[in-house]
């Protein structure tokens, strides 16, 4: 059984919501907003926390990813999934990039949910035990942690030409990329060929590190160094000692953080926070942004001398869009892992689903392109996947690219319905149930017309 939080404004789905969980033998604790939200966290025993939220995107006191992104700064890292219901994958990758660990859409698959949920779980429990690295680990879960797909267009090979000609070596490396792109796959593989294979590979995610907190996670801290210090605690530089200490997103870190980062670099010593005795570390250490360090450097915003003693070699890891070429391996990958874990038999996709692969701009990249994969295997009970296994809002990115130009009378009546929609949701605050009661509608067609007209 899981202590999960349900933050939705909508009582009726809330309530149908809550009672599925509760048959699969979940205890769920309902807040309607923000607020409640917070108390709710706050007044969670420590023996017993909150192991996944699920959050509605629109609430009646903000939005969830702010609300995400203010309980990652000040270091909850709960595991935590959006629930939107206008099938917007950019705030879906917006929500991913501060900390979610997914999206799902609205109406809610059920299937789909557990899925979710269950990944969600295992994430959480898996970083229960991050904090010590294993130095030994199961074949499968050596090859699951390590997979490395080489594409076979120009970009790719180029790639993975940076990444054997650099991994051999102790130089200092940034992986830059957009959300999703794989850097921390690329970390890992050069880890994997590097002379430092047999030592450990540590990986942080800067982001969800608060400020106070990301000192002690890289360098450890003594008992009573500050409070909540109860006892002593191992930073993840010691922790990777003989091996790799990759640190994701590592514009997010601090500039006191960055200080303290540069002298462990260049001396190859730390202190935890409340010693005097310095520690030696061997470590080489691979950083990965979605940002340029260097204009952030020149606005001054990330240290200079940090940026070039990180700078020793750059490696740019392209986006989907464009890898056109490799795709399709990309995609029979994904399949077969999908196929793998969720016990189906998808053996190809249609030429519609594929159509619509090649079109899509793909914001999400690899990321985007796997967990698309994942609900489409799913949800597909037969050998070849259909159109109608994929995300909606798929399907309503391809209608928007292909809709003519210029106005006609179904175009007016559109953009009315879409006007009285919005001043209806406002009026009520977003409350699905009573906008779709104002509408005459029921609640699915009203989660369609959101869909449809992208209704934030």
């Amino acid at each position: 059984m899981a202590h999960l939080l349900l933050v939705e404004d909508d009582t009726t789905f809330s309530k149908l919501l809550s009672n599925f969980l509760g048959k699969h033998g979940h205890q769920v604790k309902v807040c309607s907003n923000i607020k409640e939200a917070r108390e709710a966290l706050k007044s969670s025993d420590s023996n017993e926390p909150f192991e996944v939220l699920m959050l509605d995107y629109r609430l009646p006191d903000g939005n969830s990813v702010d609300f995400l992104k203010a309980l990652r700064s000040e270091g909850n890292r709960t595991a935590a999934f959006i629930m939107t219901s206008f099938h917007d994958v950019r705030t879906a990758v917006t929500a991913m990039q501060i900390g979610a660990f997914d999206y799902i859409t609205k109406p809610v698959n059920p299937e789909e949910l557990l899925m979710v949920l269950r990944e969600a779980l295992n994430k959480a429990e898996s970083a229960d035990t991050k904090a010590a690295p294993k130095t030994r680990t199961s074949a499968k879960a050596d090859k699951q942690s390590l997979e490395f797909i080489e594409g076979k267009s120009k970009i790719s090979k180029q790639l993975y030409e940076y990444v054997r000609l650099v991994s051999p070596t102790d130089m200092s490396v940034i992986i830059q990329g957009e959300s999703g792109t794989g850097k921390e796959h690329v970390a890992k593989s050069i880890h994997k060929m590097s002379k430092r294979s047999n030592g450990p590979f540590v990986a942080i995610d800067c982001g969800s590190l608060s400020k106070e907190l990301a000192a002690s996670e890289l360098f450890g801290h003594k008992k009573g160094a500050f409070t909540g210090a109860l006892q002593d605690k191992i930073g993840q530089f010691e922790a990777a000692d003989g091996g790799t200490l990759f640190l994701d997103e590592i514009g997010n870190l601090g500039y006191d953080v960055q200080i303290k980062l540069l002298r462990a670099l260049q001396e190859r010593i730390i202190v935890p926070i409340g010693a005097t005795q310095q520690i030696k570390v061997d470590v080489r250490l691979i950083a990965a942004t979605n940002e340029d360090l260097m204009v952030n450097a020149a606005n001054g915003d990330f240290r200079d001398d940090l940026y070039h003693r990180l700078n020793e070699f750059k490696i740019e890891v392209p986006p989907l869009r464009k890898r056109g070429e490799d795709l399709g391996i990309f995609i029979q990958h994904f399949v077969e892992k999908a196929n793998e874990e969720l016990g189906r038999n998808v053996r190809e996709l249609s030429k519609e689903v594929m159509d619509v692969f090649h079109k899509y701009d793909w914001p999400g990249n690899l990321r985007e392109l796997n967990n698309v994969i994942k609900r489409l295997v799913l949800l597909s009970k037969e050998e070849v996947a259909t159109l109608n296994a994929l995300p909606a809002e798929m399907i309503t990115a391809m209608e928007d690219q292909q809709k003519p130009a210029g106005s006609d009378l179904k175009a007016l009546q559109e953009t009315h319905e879409k006007e009285m929609i919005e001043k209806v949701l406002q009026e009520v605050r977003y409350n699905k149930s009573k906008a779709a009661k104002l509408l005459n509608i029921d609640r699915k067609t009203l989660y369609y017309k959101i869909e449809k007209y992208h209704i934030e």
